[in-house]
């Protein structure tokens, strides 16, 4: 059974007819065509598929689409309209902390959501953001590096 639900994916406003039950995951993916999220391994364990929303990281593959109605989703796409997560996404660039880029954009999406709650975190606070997320290519210094980066920026400005 199938019914009308409305959100916003990335600054947009989507309003379609969706099995409630069914994930989010899919309807960003299929039903919305936003590729930014990663289907990893369709149950919570790795990270790649986290978006915000309303600003708290979330693992798409278990939300079920009722749980969106009248909420902002944020995946990395939009992310540049954000000035955290601008800068989020500068400093994983000049770091160069991607390789093969599959958990990257869940990454992305943990460490802006920490930056604008905690504009100074520990270490401890850092490693709890990141602690949902699976990455394979072991550039876990360089995201720690880029993550020092904006908690400058953002205490210089």
């Amino acid at each position: 059974m199938s019914e009308i639900i409305s959100f916003h994916l990335d600054g947009q406003a989507q309003s379609q007819e969706l099995d409630p039950n069914a994930k989010l995951l899919y309807t960003i993916r299929n039903d919305c065509d936003a590729k930014e999220v990663r289907f990893g391994c369709g149950a919570g364990n790795c990270g790649a598929c986290t978006v915000l929303i309303d600003g708290m990281p979330e693992q798409s593959c278990t939300v079920p689409n009722w749980a969106v109605a009248d909420k902002k989703v944020t995946t990395a796409a939009g992310l540049k309209e954000d000035a955290i997560g601008k800068l989020v996404l500068n400093a994983f660039i000049e770091e160069q902390a991607a390789q093969c880029g599959f958990c990257i954009n869940g990454i992305l999406m943990s460490v802006t959501a920490l930056l604008k709650h905690t504009t100074k975190p520990n270490k401890e606070q850092i490693n709890e953001s990141l602690n949902r997320h699976l990455c394979r290519c072991g550039t876990h210094l360089r995201i720690l590096r880029a993550i020092d980066r904006v908690i400058h920026q953002l205490s210089t400005s």
